[in-house]
């Protein structure tokens, strides 16, 4: 499941609907980005990141033996503390669900059709994430 959306989310919610009624999942992994320091600014095209996103998201349960997960991203303007992104992935075994959660986070980081502006400065991805990323190539 795929959101790209400019107002907040509730962590709990969101793992509680994921989960619901599901004995097949004996897993689940989460990640929260938040904004540090600085207001930051999110732009998008959005039928073209909703796409994109969905077939990363394709590509970790092939990957990995997922039962469910979840990639909420926000856009627009957000401030110190903010939610930025959650990825949630669930798994009968953690092993799954931490790989494809790191997975798909490091893709987030470096390839996601996201622009992140700082003020008036453009945030490019930083070497140490690129070579993170790295790792996931076929």
């Amino acid at each position: 499941m795929i959101r790209v959306q400019t107002q907040d989310f509730d962590i709990g919610a969101e793992i509680a609907a994921l989960t619901s009624g599901r004995t097949d999942i004996g897993a689940v992994v989460t990640f929260t980005g938040l904004v540090r320091d600085v207001t930051l600014e999110l732009e998008h095209y959005p039928a073209m990141t909703e796409r994109e996103l969905e077939r990363i998201e394709a590509e970790a349960h092939e990957r990995w033996m997922l039962q469910a997960s979840l990639i909420i991203h926000r856009v627009g303007k957000l401030s110190p503390g903010d939610n930025i992104v959650l990825v949630v992935t669930a798994s009968a075994h953690r092993g799954d669900a931490f790989q494809a959660a790191e997975f798909l986070m490091d893709y987030l980081k470096t390839r996601a059709p996201f622009w992140k502006r700082e003020g008036e400065k453009w945030v490019e991805a930083r070497e140490s994430d690129d070579e993170a990323a790295k790792r996931w190539e076929k």
